[in-house]
C-alpha cells in the first residue's frame, strides 16, 4: 500500500492537495492524530486498500514529535510512506485567513494560547504569533519530505504539482528544477538557489518579449547568443559532485531554484535544460513558478 502524509503550514492548501488526491483514488482522512495513522493504515493495508492519503496537522503539537518514528514503522512493515509538506510565506497565509474569516487552529488550544501570551486577546491580534509559533513547531518535521511553497500559486496550479507528485518514484533522491522570479521572492522550498540574472534577457527584444523559455525561439537565443550553456554546464557540474551526499544524507528530494527577473525566460530555460540533463540518472520534476502565477504555460 502507498501512504501519503500531508502535513504543513495551516492554510497552505491541505485540502487542495487532499481533494486532489482523492481525485487520484486515494482514500482521504483529514486532519487525523499522528498516533492513529499506524492502526489504521495497517487496518486498511490488511484490507488491501492500495492508496491512502491523511492530512495531520498542528492541533496535535505533541503527535506531531513521534511522525519520524511513525513513518519508519509503517516503512517496516511493507508501506509505502511519502510525506508532502505545504508552506507559504506569512503574508500569504495572513491574506487567505483574511479572505476566508477563518481562525488559526492554534488559536483554538489553551495551551497554545497560554504559551504564547495571548489570553484576552482578539484571534485578529493574534493571528501572526500563531503563524511563527506554528513554524516553530514544524521546523523538526520540515524535512522529512518532499516541499511544496504554495504562495500565490492558484488551486489549479497546486493540483498539477501534486499530480506531477504521485509521478514520481519512492526510493531514490527526487531532483526539483524550478523557476522563478526574484521579484516574487525565492521559494521556501528551494534546498539550492542559484542566480541566472547575468544572462542577457530576452524580455528587452520585441520578437521574444511575449514568449516563455519554453519557446523555441527564447530557447535559441538563450543556447547560442548567451552564456546560458556554460553557466547551466557549471551549475550541472555542481550538482553532479554533491547529489550523491544528499541522497547518502537520506534525503528524499532536493529542491534546485533558478531565478531571474521575470521568471520567464532565462530561469525557465535554465531548469529545463538542467531537468534534461540529469532526468537520465535520477528522477526529475519541473516547476515554473513565474509562469503558474501568470498562466502562462
Amino acid at each position: 500500500m502507498q501512504l501519503i502524509l500531508v502535513t504543513g503550514m495551516s492554510g497552505s492548501g491541505k485540502s487542495v492537495v487532499l481533494n486532489a488526491l482523492e481525485d487520484s483514488g486515494y482514500f482521504c482522512i483529514d486532519n487525523l492524530p499522528v498516533g492513529f495513522i499506524e492502526p489504521i493504515a495497517e487496518s486498511l493495508q490488511a484490507r488491501s486498500f492500495p492508496r491512502l492519503a491523511i492530512a495531520a496537522d498542528t492541533r496535535m503539537r505533541e503527535d506531531l514529535r513521534s511522525i519520524r518514528v511513525t513513518l519508519e514503522r509503517l516503512q517496516s512493515a511493507g508501506i509505502e510512506v511519502r510525506l508532502l509538506f505545504l508552506n507559504a510565506r506569512t503574508d500569504a497565509l495572513v491574506q487567505r485567513y483574511s479572505e476566508t474569516r477563518r481562525r488559526h487552529p492554534l488559536s483554538l488550544r489553551p495551551e497554545a494560547i497560554e504559551a504564547l501570551g495571548l489570553e484576552g486577546q482578539e484571534e485578529s491580534s493574534s493571528l501572526l504569533e500563531c503563524i511563527e509559533h506554528e513554524r516553530e513547531i514544524l521546523a523538526d518535521i520540515e524535512q522529512l519530505g518532499i516541499q511544496i511553497d504554495t504562495t500565490g500559486l492558484k488551486p489549479a496550479a497546486l493540483r498539477a504539482w501534486v499530480r506531477e507528485f504521485l509521478q514520481l518514484k519512492a526510493g531514490r533522491i527526487s531532483l526539483m528544477f524550478q523557476s522563478f522570479a526574484y521579484k516574487d521572492g525565492i521559494p521556501l522550498d528551494a534546498d539550492l538557489v542559484f542566480d541566472v540574472r547575468c544572462l542577457s534577457n530576452p524580455h528587452y527584444i520585441e520578437e521574444l518579449k511575449p514568449l516563455t523559455g519554453l519557446d523555441p525561439k527564447v530557447a535559441s537565443f538563450l543556447a547560442n547568443k548567451t552564456q546560458a550553456p556554460g553557466l547551466i554546464e557549471d551549475i550541472g557540474n555542481f550538482l553532479q559532485r554533491w547529489i550523491a551526499e544528499f541522497e547518502h544524507d537520506q534525503r528524499s528530494y532536493l529542491t534546485v531554484a533558478l531565478g531571474c527577473t521575470g521568471g520567464q525566460h532565462r530561469s525557465v530555460y535554465c531548469a529545463e535544460q538542467l531537468a534534461k540533463k540529469f532526468r537520465d540518472q535520477w528522477p526529475c520534476l519541473v516547476r515554473h513558478r513565474g509562469l503558474s502565477l501568470k498562466g502562462l504555460g
